[in-house]
């Protein structure tokens, strides 16, 4: 026994709280304008596979398969929290980039209230609002899962937390992988 499941422990605790804090605030944002001309527009249409995607990574269940481990109760329980850790990290992965393509679409509404001023879509304010919507796509697709792991884990050695057994990137990915997608 290494002595390191109290680490282990805390690390699954910070990972999961701070997934739980990311699901609020993805359940938080509109999914639907007010203004049902809009419903089928980029922004919005991104705004509401945002808030698909956040359900769903909060449904999909846990991978609950475990080896069983050599060397009693203790190393059992750290194979456990090795797994519970995946789980927990790869969800906090996809709902930060969730978090990421929903913020670029909430810039993506504000900007195209601020180019209507209340009115419709006419052929003033056409090429403004193609802008917005080239903007929208240029930010989603610079939304990457190399760029998110790497925020998450400079924030988290910023933190001081403990991230000595934190899943690769890789590991991460085949974790998505095995989920059934939604986008």
């Amino acid at each position: 026994m290494d002595g390191l499941n109290d680490f282990r422990t805390e690390r699954v605790s910070q990972v999961l709280a701070e997934f739980h804090s990311l699901q609020h605030c993805i359940a938080d944002v509109p999914a639907d304008p007010i203004n049902a001309e809009e419903y089928y527009t980029e922004g919005w249409a991104a705004l509401r596979q945002c808030a698909i995607d956040g359900q769903h990574i909060l449904n999909c269940a846990a991978d609950v398969t475990v080896p069983q481990a050599q060397g009693g109760e203790l190393e059992q329980a750290k194979a456990e929290l090795k797994q519970i850790l995946l789980d927990a990290y790869s969800r906090r992965h996809v709902a930060r980039k969730i978090y990421h393509r929903q913020a670029a679409a909430t810039r993506w509404v504000e900007y195209r209230e601020n180019v209507l001023q209340g009115q419709r879509p006419n052929r003033a304010n056409h090429r403004q609002l193609r802008a917005c919507d080239d903007q929208l796509r240029r930010e989603l697709s610079q939304i990457t899962d190399d760029g998110v792991y790497q925020e998450l884990r400079s924030s988290d050695i910023a933190m001081g937390y403990w991230t000595a057994e934190d899943p690769s990137l890789r590991s991460v990915r085949r974790w998505v992988q095995a989920r059934p997608q939604t986008t």
